[in-house]
């Protein structure tokens, strides 16, 4: 219903309008006339009529309710405007009413409340905290495990490498007195790999002996026969287990003993009726010569005899085994 009046309050006051403005025309052509006035007016009844019963108003008479004010306007449309504005007036405005204060009843309850949260989480952190100590215990004792395990191993590792460093030494053992020369309860292998004094050392302990260390003559003419048997026809210098290294002049074995027995390198006497030389022969100066420079005692393969060398000198050497 009210958006039928709100279409009748839109388009009746154009109508009107229209009729107004064409009037003042007629007038202007009629010079007036009343007659024409009339008309006109009957015919807006009638237009208003016809648009009431199109919307389903209820009838009103023209000269009773519409009246036509100066600018186009119906005189019902202000009085409805009018009346929307004392329903406005009489329709009371709602106050703001202020929220109440909380009571200390309130605030009691929403400490309350909180600490209670709080509790409750403090106790989440307890369990989580509760697991994450039986876990570490149970990293802790899988550590100490794994700890143990590996010291088992490397007990175990340390035990093969015994057994294999004694198996290498009876197989060195076993091969030199198989595949070189054995005297009495002692075997003599050569070695036709160049090393220095040390690194030969080291190379006949790790075979189960030591450089060779002729404690005799009898010893010596037999390491001489050998060396010559294998060597020929070559004089290459081997290296013995004898050295001065601690000090000069004082020759000791591998094995710490003193040395008694020396087999040194001497020139060849001068031919019979010469006259001896006090000058050494260059090519074979009597030995020892290397003062101390040279400390580490080889012996030559055609004559077994000795002779100094540097150290570090690398040359064929000779093991000694136990047998």
């Amino acid at each position: 219903m009210q958006a039928a009046w709100l279409f009748g309050a839109l388009v009746v006051p154009q109508l009107l309008g229209f009729g107004y403005g064409a009037r003042g025309v007629e007038r202007e052509w009629e010079g007036g006339w009343g007659g024409a006035l009339e008309e006109e007016r009957e015919r807006e009844a009638l237009m208003l009529k016809h648009l009431q019963e199109a919307l389903g108003l209820p009838a009103v008479g023209v000269d009773e309710n519409l009246a036509v004010t100066p600018e186009g306007k119906l005189a019902w449309e202000t009085q409805e405007d009018q009346g929307e504005e004392e329903e406005e007036e009489a329709t009371p405005t709602p106050s703001i009413i202020p929220s109440p204060s909380p009571t200390h009843e309130d605030t009691i309850t929403y400490i309350l409340g909180r600490l209670a949260g709080l509790d409750a989480s403090l106790h989440q952190l307890h369990v989580r905290l509760h697991a994450l100590d039986t876990r570490v215990v149970e990293l802790t004792q899988g550590l100490r495990q794994l700890r143990e395990a590996a010291g088992d191993t490397r007990d175990a590792v340390q035990v093969l490498q015994e057994a294999q460093g004694r198996a290498e030494r009876e197989h060195g053992r076993l091969e030199g007195c198989l595949k070189g020369l054995r005297l009495g309860h002692k075997c003599f292998l050569l070695s036709r790999d160049f090393e220095v004094q040390a690194a030969a050392q080291s190379r006949c302990v790790a075979r189960g002996g030591s450089l060779a260390q002729p404690a005799d003559r009898q010893q010596m003419e037999a390491l001489t026969r050998y060396l010559r048997a294998a060597l020929a026809p070559y004089n290459w210098p081997v290296w013995l287990g004898v050295h001065d290294r601690r000090a000069e002049g004082l020759y000791l074995f591998e094995n710490g003993q003193r040395v008694s027995f020396f087999a040194w390198h001497r020139s060849p006497s001068t031919e019979p009726g010469a006259q001896p030389s006090a000058a050494p022969h260059p090519l074979s100066p009597d030995q020892p010569n290397g003062g101390a420079l040279e400390n580490c005692v080889a012996q030559a393969s055609d004559d077994g005899s000795w002779w100094d060398h540097d150290c570090q000198r690398r040359l064929y050497f000779v093991c000694e085994f136990p047998f």
